[in-house]
């Protein structure tokens, strides 16, 4: 998996989930350039509802690399291309007089600087920090009080901007179970100073940056609740994302499922509201995967599998040309062709999100509603270096459509394209609207939150 760069998602950066797939994926993510009614790849629509918590890569794609044993040493057939290379790194550690020698360090630009040298974006060199963060992100959790936050003005409509006397900062809703919901903060609450500083003046991202932290530090908040002064001292800690939002539209006859990410934890919680859909007698369901940059390839797999009982779900090919399957489980909830699929994609859907809408769109499973997916068709591995060498990505595969598509810099084109007005109303969302009428149900409004 990867960062902004969509990733395509294949085997999970848990080594205990390599057996599912094979080896070699081909994967997703990068920035995509949000459209207008997009502030980044995590922020989506016009409310902008944020997670308060440390930042991870979204990415996906990655599988986990093998830590090589031993030292390979310089093939005698590379002998004289890596003479340069070793010639520096002796006079380096032998002659360089201007200061201690951190030969860890010079070994880290050394191995930052190939990577570089590639010039593809999906592949790169990260501290061991940065490496555990990376993993934290695509896994679904991140560090921080676990609170959603929105910007709110004085007329109720959420994405105002800068936070100030008529737009406030405010908390929509504390995770079950987080910091920021056992140290008492309730939703309603406004943020009002983070550590000694108000946050008049910034974005919602801005006021991100102050709350957020590493896990075991503390985060002093001010805040106001109807109308009273309430202080609170919270630890941040590791908190697991809620990456899965279900609802009921239409009067009941639709199912609605937001995915913000694949990780194990969404897949299980996709299957968990398909059921519940499933069991109220609903055969009309949306899937809405916009925004959506990716994560674990085995996520995306039990996801798509959901759907598509049998057959290929997406092709791997590796830098000899090898093509592998990779099948559908066999053990959906909704492969009923009676169970009638929209899924919801606009141009910062990648990587995994591609995955699963490329499988239910070559396999007649679903309809694709909205706008053109990002387009993010290879697969990056990581590879751990030894001791505090951090670990790199390196793009080893191609990840194909069943039909062996391969849209990398293209993206997905809907089956239904949605032109989307600029500026787009508050509260307007003219994808949700176009599914409900594809599924021939009635149109509703629904607002649509994106965390971050």
């Amino acid at each position: 998996m990867e960062l902004a760069d969509p990733d395509v998602p294949l085997l999970p950066t848990d080594p205990d989930h390599v057996p599912d797939i094979p080896a070699a994926p081909a994967g997703p993510p990068t920035t995509p350039k949000a459209p207008a009614r997009r502030r980044s790849l995590l922020t989506i629509s016009i409310a902008v509802v944020a997670i308060l918590a440390g930042s991870g890569l979204f990415v996906s794609g990655y599988s986990l690399g093998r830590h090589a044993a031993g030292e390979p040493g310089t093939a005698a057939s590379d002998s004289q291309a890596f003479q340069p290379f070793w010639d520096t790194y002796h006079s380096i550690s032998d002659r360089y007089a201007g200061g201690t020698v951190d030969k860890i360090s010079v070994i880290q630009g050394a191995i930052r600087g190939m990577i570089d040298s590639l010039g593809d974006p999906y592949s790169a060199y990260l501290s061991a920090e940065d490496y555990r963060k990376s993993l934290q992100g695509i896994s679904g959790q991140f560090e921080g009080i676990g609170a959603e936050i929105t910007s709110r003005a004085g007329d109720g409509s959420d994405g105002c901007a800068p936070i100030g006397p008529g737009c406030q900062l405010v908390v929509t809703r504390p995770i079950p179970g987080s910091p920021a919901a056992t140290a008492g903060v309730e939703p309603g609450d406004v943020v009002v100073v983070v550590d000694g500083a108000a946050v008049d003046g910034l974005d919602v991202d801005g006021a991100l940056g102050r709350i957020r932290g590493k896990k075991g530090t503390v985060v002093k908040l001010a805040l106001q609740r109807d109308g009273r002064p309430v202080e609170l001292a919270i630890t941040r800690d590791v908190v697991q994302e809620e990456e899965v939002e279900t609802r009921v539209l239409a009067g009941g006859a639709v199912g609605y499922l937001r995915l913000s990410g694949f990780s194990d934890a969404s897949a299980d919680a996709v299957v968990d509201a398909l059921k519940s859909h499933l069991a109220a007698g609903r055969t009309k369901v949306i899937l809405d995967l916009r925004g959506n940059p990716g994560g674990y390839v085995t996520a995306a797999r039990k996801i798509a599998s959901q759907f598509i009982g049998a057959g290929v779900l997406f092709w791997e090919q590796d830098a000899q040309g090898t093509q592998v399957p990779t099948e559908a489980l066999g053990d959906g909830v909704a492969t009923d062709p009676k169970v009638q699929v929209v899924v919801l994609i606009d141009h910062g859907s990648a990587s995994a999100s591609e995955i699963v809408a490329g499988a239910l769109q070559d396999t007649k499973r679903a309809t694709l509603v909205g706008q053109q997916s990002f387009g993010k068709g290879t697969v990056q591995q990581w590879q751990q270096l030894s001791g505090e060498g951090g670990a790199f990505k390196l793009t080893v595969a191609r990840w194909l459509t069943p039909s062996k598509r391969w849209i990398h810099s293209v993206g997905l084109t809907p089956d239904v394209v949605v032109a989307l007005p600029d500026p787009l109303p508050t509260g307007a969302d003219p994808d949700l609207a176009k599914a409900l009428e594809v599924l021939g149900a009635a149109p509703t409004g629904v607002a649509y939150r994106a965390a971050a």
